[in-house]
């Protein structure tokens, strides 16, 4: 699909370093570019870089290595919710930052590390951030409270920042133009499959060997990767710019203090925090720290951090506000759905990954058809029906939690957003990529990676808010009902049990000081109820808190019909 690529204006030429050892950019062939292999009638062609001789494909292993341990971390905490939270003795909201901390220095950063590798390469940047997240893997594990777990985890955000636009920029910059689609078809394969194969991984580990292993594990997958860089990954030209650390901190202190509003709003019972501040306040001076940063981005024109010319391109903005709203969706489904798997039905860590086997496999089947489809049907479509099978999927799933759901209630609509996911990923990104050249390439990466994050980011911290809210409301209602059996003396205080819960919520029945002299048989009565009332009550605030993650999903579906119908086509 063509699309208006960022003005010369915006983006100049010059001030290109290349050196001998340093490839340069290649002629484009002459005649019609190659197409992706196993296309009918088609035959390979030449990279746009010189590789030695190499095909274009040899720089992959090591780019969606690196890009699968990014991708994993971004779900594979959340089987471990409930381990966490016993093994540190502390709640529900506090967990819920060792996802939030990696997902905000993650998002926030990609836009300086896109810069950064149109300023040094993509080579030197992805492997700095190679060693960052494997090493601060190492951090995770050895956490010995939820604090350190906390700072080690954006550390490791910030290994993942320095990472991730440079797999797209250098698949961007090294395969000709028709060889995209599949090359991004694979990249899409990875982040479908991580992102559902987290919560299986995240099962396996925490059961057999501990919570820890779900971080030590990227060490030895680290290593490989750094080898396989080292060794395949081409030297790009660099393009001398400045760097707009104003923006830097304009954009990680709004992003902050929305997130943070957020996700503690309910701690705070959404009032005051200290003194005047309030929570409402903080959010909102968050919005106004990040309209700041979009004002100061169209002062520097050209000089900014986020070039506001790539959202001259009607597809590249849609595609963003679709990258934020499946990103959303990932942490929507996964966080309130495995520790109701665990806390409700009872399920230990690898029986609740297992729920999510059939979705990793099909997603990771349909990503590479879908990436290809994409490079001969307007890509639109593909994108609109996998929102579309995603959106059904987590409204399917809402109606089937139940305290006496069955397994298979709950794999079927995980196989289909499963489905969805493989069917959008790819797609999505050959959209966004469209029209990027050698020069827009970083930038565009990191734009679309930044904003895809932000809804991740926003997600968490959304759905942690959404789900103790609910849970405010639902546990007590639960336990009303619950309480009618009760000899009528015991009614309140069992109702006023729950009247707490929420964002204290720690995955376990809530306990109750009974009265001294009760009679064995009323407080076992006692206890029957609590269990009835917390499972209902928990169900019933899972299954809402998942038509939010619906909803947005509907937007992402809404964003992918309003694109230009026409094929993908990148310029050189």
């Amino acid at each position: 699909m063509t699309t208006t690529p960022p003005s010369s204006e915006s983006l100049p030429t010059t001030g290109t370093r290349t050196d001998p050892a340093t490839p340069t950019l290649a002629a484009p062939p002459e005649g019609p570019p190659a197409g992706a292999p196993g296309a009918p009638g088609a035959t390979a062609g030449p990279p746009l870089v010189d590789l030695g001789g190499r095909s274009p494909w040899s720089i992959l292993p090591a780019l969606c290595l690196g890009f699968f341990m990014i991708m994993v971390d971004t779900t594979i905490v959340n089987i471990a919710v409930p381990t966490l939270v016993d093994t540190f003795d502390t709640t529900l909201t506090a967990v819920g930052w060792v996802n939030s901390a990696y997902l905000l220095t993650y998002a926030v950063l990609l836009l300086l590390a896109g810069r950064l590798g149109d300023r040094f390469g993509p080579k030197p940047v992805f492997v700095l951030g190679l060693v960052v997240f494997t090493l601060s893997s190492l951090w995770c594990g050895l956490s010995g409270s939820v604090e350190m777990l906390i700072v080690a985890r954006a550390v490791q955000g910030v290994g993942a920042a320095l990472m991730t636009p440079q797999t797209m920029s250098m698949i961007t910059r090294v395969f000709p133009p028709r060889q995209r689609g599949a090359a991004m078809g694979l990249w899409g394969a990875v982040a479908g499959v991580a992102t559902i194969a987290g919560p299986l991984l995240g099962g396996v580990f925490v059961e057999s060997w501990g919570w820890e292993w779900i971080f030590f594990v990227n060490i030895p997958v680290g290593v490989v990767a750094l080898v396989l860089a080292l060794r395949s990954l081409p030297s790009l030209p660099t393009n001398k710019r400045s760097f707009d650390m104003v923006g830097v901190a304009l954009s990680i202190v709004g992003l902050f203090l929305f997130v943070f509003g957020l996700q503690e709003g309910e701690t705070y019972h959404w009032g005051t925090v200290v003194g005047p501040l309030t929570i409402w306040s903080i959010i909102g001076l968050g919005v106004l720290v990040l309209a700041a940063f979009v004002l100061w981005q169209r002062h520097l024109g050209d000089r900014a951090l986020l070039p506001l010319t790539l959202f001259h391109s009607r597809n590249f903005s849609l595609a963003n506000v679709s990258g934020m709203a499946v990103s959303f969706g990932m942490i929507g489904i996964f966080f309130p759905l495995t520790i109701f798997l665990q806390s409700i039905l009872g399920l230990s860590p690898l029986e609740a990954a297992l729920i999510n086997l059939p979705g990793s496999l099909v997603s990771g089947v349909v990503a590479p058809f879908a990436g290809r489809l994409s490079d001969r049907i307007p890509a639109k479509w593909v994108v609109a029906t996998g929102f579309a099978l995603l959106a059904a999927s987590v409204a399917w799933l809402s109606v089937a939690i139940t305290p006496d759901a069955s397994t298979l209630s709950i794999v079927a609509p995980m196989t289909l957003f499963g489905i969805g996911t493989g069917a959008v990923f790819s797609p999505l990104a050959n959209l966004a990529t469209s029209g990027l050249d050698h020069r827009t390439a970083g930038a565009g990466a990191g734009a679309f990676n930044t904003f895809r994050q932000v809804g991740g980011v926003i997600g968490s911290a959304a759905i942690v808010a959404t789900l103790t809210s609910r849970l405010s409301a639902t546990l007590p209602a639960a336990a009303r009902d619950a309480a009618a059996g009760l000899p009528p003396e015991l009614r309140q205080p069992f109702v006023d049990g729950f009247a707490s819960a929420g964002g204290s919520y720690t995955g376990a029945a809530q306990s109750f000081d009974l009265p001294a002299g009760i009679p064995p048989e009323a407080a076992a009565q006692i206890r029957e109820a609590a269990t009835t009332a917390l499972h209902q009550g928990f169900s019933v605030a899972v299954g809402q808190t998942l038509l939010v993650t619906s909803a947005v999903l509907v937007i992402g579906l809404v964003a992918a019909l309003a694109m230009r119908g026409t094929h993908v086509a990148h310029a050189d």
